[in-house]
């Protein structure tokens, strides 16, 4: 741990950067003794005001010479207008779009006709063009809009204006104060007292120079993030050397701060989700598209894109549309873009985020039902394409027909790997002779995947699983192998009945050849004694677990989904009437309250079956003595506030809390507060740790007043004898420590904690070991709450008392 650092020395160090040769920024100190003294050096007439105007004013007529100055003005008034009846984030998004793509002006010329242009605020392609202020400490008067309560005077640490609008915001802290108290004290109240602020905002830094982490007007505490790599989205990080030489902001800064990387991250990075969510790019995707796109300048005729691998949960689809939008803003050209998925759930979720995000609207996207209709949708010069590979299957022996000989073409495949772009790449291939084609992939190519790297060239970017889970960008898991005994497994399965398995939809002949040639294996799987056993576990475990989140039950095939969902529903209506009698019987007030809480979570709970529509189920499913009919109903269904199933089991707050699959949403799938996999179905490799990591996802949603902390895998089929290996390909850490771990760790990481706990005690003179005997410890309520707060001061406790709650 390094000595103490001031607030003040960390300041002075930050500005001594910012203002190097290096960075170019000037310099501007706006402290005044008295709060309401004017002038403090900031050009301002009113310390309500955030927006430098005379410095707004001189960067509009330099970047804009031809304008009038009556139209300046009118850019200047839109930039600065009242927004007070918008909400903080609209009032961002509208702010940020006038900051991005400029100011548009209606006025009258010198012949006096009217004429129309655009008036740029920002220099970003000539980051010296612009005027680059580091301001410290700027006294700011509260104001009420925004729903801001407006009572106290803030003075925010370090601002980095650019043309006079204040687009970064850097909260510091004294080195041993924890971080998070710069985002929960110091950030809510400034967001209140002075929201005026945070309309111009483009990124939040806090630091406390041990810790840095960035983030949006919107995030919670849980989605600031770190970044901590500069220029090498694969550089091992030291973590304790960064902390033991207080090196997180130097690297933060030098990482977003230089005017080139931040100019170019306000201009590329940001986006709006639905309206409602910023989104900024973190330090993995900022290096990973911006590598990308360096490949896409220098691509050959071969249209080799790349590679693009980004572990499960790291954002990869956010990165896809970052990497479309940069694209279509700063290489120019007419582009149109393919994206390219193998599952129907995957491919609208992918099309809804474009859409979210207004990378592109309706009228320029299209979803082709077949070949035909994709070739007219790029005929038509349509922005972006979405489709399925299947789209691209042809009758064997014939030529595939050409879809389009365009250049200006860019196929964005995803999870190229997977065995049917494989059979389907070289149709792909023909159709479009003089596209582009790049790879984002959550798994990395290995053994005969290799040969994808003769389809798209090598690697532009990596980010594997232990990296995201080091960084927090996903939650690490654990797993337990609750094995049925009634079960006898065939260790040397198929490569062929897992990839069977793994696809969303089968035709006929692969559902024959399913059922007649591994008939012994799924037999095995599916025994409704085993069923039995499982389903009965499940209703055990669910109700009782730390942090009750979301939950799904993955089985090896649709009927046997329906089948377990069926089963889990009788049990769970006679677990819940043994509780009732348990209650009233029981003595034990601590047991009746933990049974009266497991009943009542059960009693809210509500499931469904969540599988693919395919022709004729209805027979199929009453063939095997099953119906689907109310199922099918379930999942098409909107409840009062119009959300869809995928939108009611995504919302933190809904009773559906857990539902049975087969192969929808094990991929691409995101639901944060997810953070239990009922996992009986036979997988491996990529497939699996695109399965597992569902339950990776980062929240700061509290169930039941907990935090999830991890995700729990609770293995029925004992798949994880396919774990280690595919953790070993996929997700290993530098160190070679695999990331994913049984959880009887936990006990172990627990037992460390009180061992340290009790000695760090015993240094203090307090024996929590004579407390455990009933001995006299604390001799008054000061020592008892001295006691209280130094066991609290012990990180490593309080960390691993969590995990075991949970």
């Amino acid at each position: 741990m390094p000595a103490f650092i001031s607030e003040d020395d960390i300041e002075q160090a930050l500005l001594a950067r910012l203002t190097s040769a290096e960075f170019g920024f000037e310099s501007l100190n706006c402290y005044t003794p008295s709060k309401e003294a004017l002038p403090d050096g900031s050009g301002r007439s009113d310390k309500r005001e955030v927006v430098f105007q005379d410095r707004l004013r001189q960067a509009l007529v330099n970047l804009n010479p031809s304008l009038p100055l009556a139209a300046i003005d009118d850019a200047l008034g839109q930039l600065t207008a009242n927004r007070s009846a918008m909400s903080a984030v609209a009032a961002n998004r509208e702010v940020h779009e006038l900051i991005r793509s400029g100011v548009q002006l209606t006025f009258q010329n010198s012949k006096g006709r009217e004429e129309r242009a655009t008036a740029r605020v920002i220099d970003f392609d000539t980051p010296g063009n612009n005027s680059l202020l580091a301001v410290s400490q700027l006294w700011i008067a509260p104001s009420n809009m925004h729903g801001g309560h407006g009572r106290h005077w803030r003075r925010p640490d370090v601002i980095l204006y650019v043309n006079g609008l204040p687009l970064v915001f850097i909260e510091l802290k004294n080195s041993n104060v924890k971080l998070q108290s710069a985002y929960k004290k110091n950030l809510t109240e400034y967001r209140a007292d002075i929201p005026q602020l945070f309309v111009y905002n483009a990124v939040l830094m806090l630091s406390n120079a041990l810790d840095t982490r960035i983030g949006s007007i919107t995030a919670t505490w849980e989605h600031f993030f770190h970044w901590l790599r500069p220029e090498d989205e694969k550089e091992k990080i030291d973590r304790q050397n960064i902390q033991a030489n207080a090196t997180s902001l130097e690297r933060a800064t030098d990482g977003l701060l230089h005017p080139t990387q931040l100019l170019d991250y306000i201009e590329n990075f940001i986006l709006f989700f639905k309206g409602k969510q910023k989104i900024i790019a973190q330090n993995h995707q900022y290096i990973g598209v911006n590598r990308a796109l360096e490949r896409f300048k220098t691509r050959d005729e071969q249209g080799k894109l790349g590679v693009f691998w980004h572990t499960q949960g790291s954002g990869k689809s956010f990165s896809m549309i970052f990497y479309t939008r940069k694209i279509q803003r700063k290489i120019g050209g007419q582009y149109t873009f393919v994206v390219v998925t193998d599952r129907n759930d995957l491919n609208g979720q992918i099309y809804r985020n474009f859409l979210n995000t207004e990378t592109v609207n309706e009228a320029d996207a299209a979803m082709p039902s077949n070949g035909a209709k994709l070739r007219d949708a790029l005929s038509q010069h349509k922005r972006i394409v979405f489709t399925l590979i299947q789209k691209f299957r042809y009758d064997k022996g014939k030529r595939y027909p050409l879809l389009s000989d365009r250049k200006e073409i860019v196929v964005i495949i995803d999870e190229a790997h997977r065995t049917q772009y494989k059979s389907l790449a070289e149709n792909m291939r023909a159709g479009l002779p003089n596209a582009g084609f790049v790879a984002f992939t959550g798994t990395p190519l290995l053994g005969n995947d290799k040969k994808t790297h003769a389809w798209f060239g090598g690697y532009v970017s990596e980010y594997n699983f232990r990296q995201s889970m080091d960084d927090g960008a996903t939650v690490p898991l654990f797993y337990e192998k609750r094995v049925p005994e009634v079960l006898i497994q065939n260790d040397d399965l198929a490569d062929e009945f897992y990839e069977l398995l793994d696809a969303e939809e089968l035709t006929e002949a692969e559902q024959a050849k399913l059922e007649k040639e591994f008939s012994k294996e799924t037999e095995v799987i599916k025994r409704d004694d085993r069923l039995d056993i499982i389903a009965k576990d499940i209703v055990y475990h669910f109700p009782r677990r730390g942090y009750l989140g979301k939950g799904m039950v993955i089985s090896v095939d649709k009927f046997t989904a329906v089948k377990m969902f069926d089963k889990v529903q009788q049990h769970w209506k006679a677990e819940m009437k043994r509780l009732q009698g348990a209650i009233k019987k029981t003595d034990d007030d601590l047991e009746r309250l933990r049974m009266k809480t497991a009943l009542a979570f059960m009693k809210s709970t509500e499931m469904a079956v969540v599988i693919s529509e395919e022709k004729g189920e209805e027979e199929k499913f009453a063939a095997q003595g099953l119906t689907i009919k109310p199922h099918r109903e379930r999942m098409e269904s909107v409840d009062s506030e119009e959300r869809d199933i995928e939108a009611q089991l995504k919302d933190p707050e809904h009773p559906l809390r857990l539902v049975f699959v087969c192969a929808m949403w094990l991929t691409g799938f995101d639901a944060p507060t997810l953070s239990t996999l009922y996992l009986d179905k036979p997988q491996k490799d990529h497939t699996l740790m695109q399965t597992i990591a569902r339950a990776n996802r980062v929240t700061g949603h509290k169930i039941n007043g907990k935090k999830k902390i991890h995700g729990e895998v609770v293995d029925y089929y004992n798949v994880f004898r396919n774990m280690r290996r595919a953790l070993a390909d996929y997700a290993e850490g530098n160190d070679g420590e695999v990331p994913v771990r049984e959880k009887s760790a936990l006990f172990d990481l627990l037992d460390d904690a009180m061992a340290e706990a009790f000695s760090y005690l015993l240094d203090k003179n307090i024996d929590l070991a004579g407390l455990s005997k009933g001995e006299a410890t604390f001799k008054s309520l000061g020592a008892f709450n001295q006691y209280a707060d130094t066991l609290l001061s012990n990180e490593n406790w309080r960390r691993t008392f969590n995990v075991y709650e949970n």
